[in-house]
């Protein structure tokens, strides 16, 4: 098939090998699990048990609410021996709401967990409402409720389903072991969200360095006519949706529009498998595969962990810490979170925990601009990223927004390659926060205008209709005054007459 041109991206060295070639092996269940409600985009998980509670694997610990939100299941049976703040994996390890759970060791299934012996028959509606019921989210990083995606199908004609496959962060490799390992899995999760969307088209992008992915899922995709497999460059960021929509159909998404406007959705591999776990065997998001990595490492490998799992288990699982980590990171080298320390808990978008070695990170010291250009080259989005720095310097956030900083994803390319260190994502991560920061503070000041409209409205009419009633009450007693008089007495007959 013919793919079409990109721009920008860069080649930063993989550091795929030592993980690549391991299976997957399955963490031992901790004896505590740390389950934070809040593992995907938009509204918190409310809980639905209580401290003191019994659970078993798969059941619900809380549940949706809002239209964006997704429920919480128990990774494994045992009591829940607190609800309250704990560590968030945030850079700024704040608490967040969090459940812990006390695992009994017996990892007990509860019994309402049924899948479907045929899950083709399901209709596209049933499809999304069983993936939304089983919490699935995104995997590959962005946490999107998957039912609200697998919905647009029913809004909108999707005429594309992509899978991402390239998992183009340096280190990751859990997608590669998922794509080897389990195939069939994988086919049979593009096939069941394709007929969700609807779509008349189903392609799986896997990068051209991962061969034995590539001729796995080739193989598996043999048994139908419904699912292409492709192989597309290896330059990062290949895993931004909009850049693998443009490198496969040709097309361009609009500023602010969604993927679904132009007939497209995309899906992460791990995003397609969990739907296949969903509707073929029931089974709700409870574990997902981490890619522990990162020169501080002693044994790096790929693992198949409970979400809820402290970053510490998973360390001392691969070994230990052979040499002092200078930095944790969840997720890939760049676009991942750095977290503060590890005990913080594994989440649903959790897809590496890397502890880097003070050789694997090149900060700088940061110089001053010398104005190369190489970032505004490497600029996936095509933006101006000198510029943008140039007016963030001077805190002219305005500016910044002008040159179209609230398009920048965020894919650290410009800091990657730029000469004098300066953290260039760093600068549009904050103006972004700042101006996201102006537009809610604008959007409550609008709602309490509109409050205070409102109020004044009410209590405008309130004092018309009083007025009224006492006009009316008035005109009542006015007329009531007037009327003539009837008098009640009896009339006295005259004296002398019998």
């Amino acid at each position: 098939m013919r793919l079409f041109g990109l721009s920008g991206g860069v080649h930063p060295e993989a550091s795929k090998q030592r993980t690549a070639e391991h299976c997957i092996t399955r963490l031992p269940m901790p004896k505590r699990l740390y389950i934070p409600l809040q593992q995907h985009v938009g509204e918190p998980a409310e809980a639905e048990v209580t401290v003191g509670q019994k659970v078993l694997k798969g059941q619900l610990l809380a549940r949706s609410q809002g239209l964006i939100s997704a429920p919480v299941h128990a990774p494994s049976s045992g009591t829940i021996v607190a609800i309250g703040d704990f560590s968030a994996p945030h850079p700024s390890g704040l608490p967040v709401c969090t459940i812990t759970l006390e695992t009994d060791g017996e990892d007990r299934w509860c019994d309402n967990i049924q899948g479907s012996d045929n899950p083709f028959e399901l209709t596209p509606q049933q499809i999304a409402e069983r993936v939304g019921q089983a919490g699935v989210v995104g995997m590959g990083g962005a946490t999107f409720p998957s039912a609200i995606k697998l919905s647009q199908g029913l809004q909108h004609p999707i005429h594309t389903l992509i899978v991402n496959g390239s998992e183009c962060e340096p280190y990751l490799t859990c997608d590669d072991r998922l794509m080897r390992e389990r195939p069939a899995a994988v086919i049979e999760g593009v096939r069941l969200t394709a007929i969700a969307l609807k779509a008349k088209r189903a392609v799986i992008a896997i990068e051209d360095n991962k061969i034995e992915a590539l001729a796995a899922m080739r193989a598996a995709a043999t048994s139908t006519t419904d699912v292409e497999v492709i192989q597309v460059p290896s330059r990062y960021p290949m895993g931004w949706d909009k850049q693998l929509i443009r490198l496969i159909t040709g097309l361009e998404v609009p500023k602010g529009a969604r993927t679904a406007s132009i007939g497209v959705c995309v899906h992460n591999v791990g995003t397609v498998y969990a739907v296949q776990r969903a509707l073929r065997y029931g089974t709700p998001l409870v574990t997902r595969i981490v890619t522990v990595a990162g020169g501080a490492i002693r044994q790096p490998q790929n693992l198949e962990i409970p979400i809820g799992t402290l970053a510490s288990e998973l360390i001392e699982f691969c070994g230990g810490l052979k040499k002092k980590s200078a930095r944790l990171v969840m997720g890939g080298p760049m676009m991942g979170q750095i977290i503060p320390h590890d005990r913080v808990p594994m989440v649903k978008g959790s897809s590496g925990l890397l502890a880097l070695s003070s050789k694997e990170i090149d900060d700088g010291p940061e110089r001053p601009c010398i104005r190369c250009g190489r970032c505004v080259e490497a600029c996936p989005v095509g933006l101006m990223p000198v510029e943008m720095a140039s007016r963030l310097r001077v805190d002219d956030i305005e500016g910044a927004r002008d040159h179209g900083v609230q398009d920048c994803i965020g894919c650290s390319c410009c800091s990657y390659v730029c000469p004098a260190k300066i953290p260039l994502v760093h600068y549009f991560n904050y103006a972004k926060g700042a101006l996201d920061a102006r537009q809610t503070a604008a959007a409550k000041a609008q709602q309490t205008k509109e409050l205070a409209q409102a109020r004044q409205a009410r209590l405008d009419a309130q004092a018309v209709a009083r007025n009224a009633q006492r006009a009316a009450q008035k005109a009542a007693r006015a007329k009531q005054s007037s009327a003539p008089q009837t008098s009640t007495s009896q009339t006295k007959e005259p004296e002398g007459q019998s």
